[in-house]
């Protein structure tokens, strides 16, 4: 007579029953979003164990804001353009530009972890995607850059810029998040692309500054030389600024109404908006290929 023998339950089995270790999700949305929030999470506490990051991107578009103002506080009413004074003209490029740098170093700790080898073991890692990399890192710098354009709203708002309103408040959020996950995704793409973190300084030293002077950050388009005018006007960070500036200074905005007069056409809310998402797009479809890559 034969005896069926019940192998009793490994340890790893106890723990999942008493809840000591989580069963991992069937699903792979689940699994995705599980990846995702793991992954988020580890960089705010990163963030946590040096929050130095956060407060030098608070007080660094806090001080243009404040030196800038001051420097052109006296230039005649309705040299830059309908805006009442600089410091409402300045706060639009301020903020895009704030968003903008954050996103650019966003490849940074990407880059590092891959030096340090932590990316290879995610990358062989069964992860459901490695597009939650990108998404955990996208989540990231568009809740610090959130934080900056409150600061930045506020600082500007106190120095008589004015408010938008809530409807306003919400475009400039969603220009925000646009232009946030295209850098994001190009500048991570830079991390899986580039041999070393040395590369990919160089590369932000090299693009911060030409991308501020050649957009409508600093000075309308009308002070521009002609091919100047043009750089500007396919530069992605003016169809983020000039739609947030018009908020800024008509409270009775549409999404038809034009906001930059670009020297090969007029573009509106609505273009603007279309030509940031489509920018996002093709930022996100360009990291695809990088994201199958593995390194030595």
């Amino acid at each position: 007579m034969s005896q069926t023998v019940t192998p009793s339950p490994t340890n790893f089995e106890k723990l999942q029953t008493e809840g000591a270790i989580e069963t991992p999700p069937s699903s792979g949305l689940a699994a995705f979003r599980q990846e995702v929030v793991a992954l988020t999470r580890r960089l705010f506490i990163q963030l946590q164990r040096r929050p130095s990051t956060l407060i030098a991107g608070i007080i660094q578009p806090v001080m243009w804001l404040v030196l800038f103002g001051a420097l052109f506080q006296n230039v005649p009413q309705g040299l830059f353009g309908d805006s009442q004074n600089y410091g409402q003209f300045l706060a639009a490029g301020v903020i895009v530009f704030t968003a903008f740098g954050g996103a650019l170093n966003a490849g940074l700790p990407v880059m590092f972890d891959r030096e340090f080898g932590f990316l290879n073991r995610l990358l062989v890692a069964p992860l459901a995607s490695r597009f939650s990399i990108v998404i955990a890192s996208a989540i990231f710098i568009a809740t610090m850059s959130l934080v900056q354009s409150a600061v930045i709203i506020g600082m500007s708002a106190f120095l008589g810029a004015g408010l938008p309103s809530a409807g306003g408040l919400a475009v400039v959020t969603a220009i925000v998040l646009l232009l946030v996950l295209g850098v994001t995704a190009l500048s991570l793409g830079l991390a899986f692309a580039l041999p070393g973190h040395i590369e990919l300084i160089a590369v932000i030293f090299v693009t911060n500054l030409p991308l501020l002077f050649a957009s409508t950050a600093l000075a309308p388009l009308s002070f521009m030389p002609t091919w100047l005018q043009f750089v500007a006007s396919l530069n992605p960070l003016s169809y983020a600024i000039e739609p947030i500036r018009y908020i800024y200074t008509h409270s009775n905005w549409g999404f038809n109404d034009v906001v930059m007069q670009a020297p090969f056409a007029e573009i509106t809310m609505s273009t603007a908006l279309l030509i940031l998402v489509g920018f996002s797009t093709i930022g996100l479809m360009s990291i695809r290929p990088l994201l199958r890559r593995s390194f030595a």
